[in-house]
């Protein structure tokens, strides 16, 4: 069986953030982009980073990690980051959103462990009530399908496409859903976090 690569997306602009870089916000003393590669590093299989250009801030947050960094160089939202991170692999790919600071490196561990028992089969995690959401593995045979997403829908058209192939995965409470994209959002998360310490 081919080894799976995590693909770690964390090219976006933060646009919503109102100057400020939601993936080096900090988390427990470290950047979350930082906090996720580390997580991703503990499944046991080769992490790409997929960052954007003039990101140095974030290339420096990910210094003597054991990851692959990749730069998406054309711009049309999280495709370019997709095509950017699939080039030249030919084995299946586990797609995580880097602003999800809930998912865990054992959620991580655990897809790829079961993708390698279902190698054809679309992993989804979904939240415990079974909305679907983030990270997604995808077999190896869609890859070129992945290289052919335009726009910023990401691989939604490649799930809708390939349903009957689909198999959720729930994960504790609401994490396969909540990533953070606003100042606002970030205050409402460290509050409730707060408040289950």
């Amino acid at each position: 069986m081919t080894t799976p690569t995590i693909l770690l997306l964390a090219a976006g602009r933060s646009s919503r953030m109102k100057g400020r870089d939601k993936l080096l916000e900090d988390i427990d003393g470290q950047p979350l982009l930082r906090l996720m590669a580390a997580r991703a590093c503990k499944a046991g299989v080769p992490v790409r980073v997929v960052l954007g250009p003039d990101q140095a801030a974030r290339h420096g947050a990910l210094a003597d990690l054991a990851v692959e960094i990749v730069t998406a160089t054309e711009d049309d939202g999280m495709a370019a980051s997709i095509r950017a991170g699939i080039a030249g692999l030919n084995g299946p790919v586990l797609l995580v959103l880097a602003d999800m600071p809930e998912i865990t490196a054992q959620d991580l561990y655990l897809m790829v462990s079961l993708g390698a028992h279902a190698p054809t089969a679309i992993l989804q995690a979904a939240t415990r009530q079974g909305q679907p959401g983030h990270p997604v593995l995808f077999p190896a045979d869609l890859l070129p399908a992945l290289a052919q997403l335009r726009g910023d829908q990401g691989a939604k058209a490649i799930l809708a496409n390939e349903a009957a192939r689909v198999n959720l995965l729930p994960l504790a409470d609401a994490r396969a859903s909540v990533d953070l994209d606003t100042p606002e959002d970030w205050a409402l998360w460290h509050e409730a976090r707060n408040r289950k310490a």
